[in-house]
């Protein structure tokens, strides 16, 4: 286990130098131990196998402050996906009792600004909080194309798209504008998705999937609560970043500040045929199933067998988070 502390009693006093002593083609699990502390850096993992664990979630913060409408010395915007704090750039990667924050503000002001990129297989982040305004969270890989010229400069633009599968477990994640996006299978279990009050008509939409024509699954989040400081009717469940989106909620708790209609189709006629978004045992004072659009799928208790844990990660290699 390589320990890390800010007061330099550790192994090392930044994440960045600990995971740059990590050999590249090791095949057995590295444990950093996080000591409490603010570790203010841009950090990228890409040597798999590696597993970061805080001393406590509160008080074990990874946080940079950088955002999309940041002038680069090209003179181009930084945009959204040079914006992370922590980019996840490799497979089996853990971490426990952290929090991954980005400090930029509120995204009126600032644009996006990522807290975490993930982008590999059989990731999973338990008893973290994920800190941000808009955009907090993206779960990769990118969407095929861009919409806009240049939408996708970062370090994954060029990279082979591949799907990989995430776990979050009794998790905090908060934002305003499409603070959960991506094109991952993520299974979301016991979290709290919690939208900021901007001052606007619409403060929050919570998730933006952009799941890939013919993939299986999206988002599915199971027993999570969905909180709030906004007033009533200001927030959505989601809306597809792609037309092929799927979200799917079981046994969530929505507030009043989610919108009676729940999901936004973001103007996309043909996401009415092509999204899957799905509701089960939906509960709480936004969970106004009756107000919901037609093209909004209500489950059955025969349903649920395709949504378990297991059925969504295990893939071909059996994985359990």
């Amino acid at each position: 286990m390589i320990h890390i502390s800010k007061d330099g009693t550790a192994d090392f006093n930044s994440i960045g130098d600990a995971l740059r002593s990590l050999p590249t083609d090791h095949t057995r699990e590295h444990i950093l131990y996080i000591h409490k502390g603010l570790y203010e850096e841009q950090i990228t993992v890409t040597v798999p196998n590696v597993t970061f664990v805080g001393e406590d979630a509160e008080s074990t913060i990874l946080s940079c402050g950088l955002y999309a409408r940041m002038i680069m010395e090209d003179g181009m915007k930084r945009g959204t996906f040079r914006t992370y704090t922590c980019l996840i750039d490799t497979h089996d990667f853990t971490a426990r009792n952290l929090t991954f924050e980005n400090s930029a503000g509120i995204g009126t002001d600032v644009g996006q600004a990522l807290a975490l990129y993930a982008d590999g297989d059989r990731l999973s982040f338990e008893n973290c909080r994920f800190l941000g305004n808009q955009d907090t969270l993206f779960t990769g890989p990118l969407p095929p194309k861009e919409i806009e010229p240049n939408g996708f400069i970062g370090p994954k633009q060029h990279s082979p798209r591949i799907n990989g599968r995430h776990y979050y477990k009794n998790c905090y994640l908060e934002g305003d504008i499409d603070f959960i996006f991506g094109s991952a299978t993520a299974y979301f279990e016991g979290c709290t998705f919690f939208s900021k009050y901007t001052g606007m008509e619409i403060s929050s939409y919570v998730t933006a999937a952009s799941t890939p024509k013919g993939q299986e699954y999206g988002y599915v989040l199971a027993n999570c609560r969905f909180e709030s400081n906004c007033p009533a009717d200001n927030a959505y469940l989601g809306r597809p970043w792609r037309e092929y989106g799927k979200t799917v909620l079981l046994n969530c708790f929505m507030d009043d500040h989610i919108c009676k209609e729940g999901w936004h189709d973001w103007n996309k006629e043909a996401a009415h045929k092509h999204t899957f978004y799905g509701e089960f045992g939906s509960y709480g004072p936004g969970a106004v199933m009756e107000k919901r659009p037609d093209w909004i799928h209500r489950l059955t208790e025969a349903d649920l067998k395709k949504f378990t844990k297991e059925a969504v990660l295990s893939g071909p290699d059996d994985w359990n988070p």
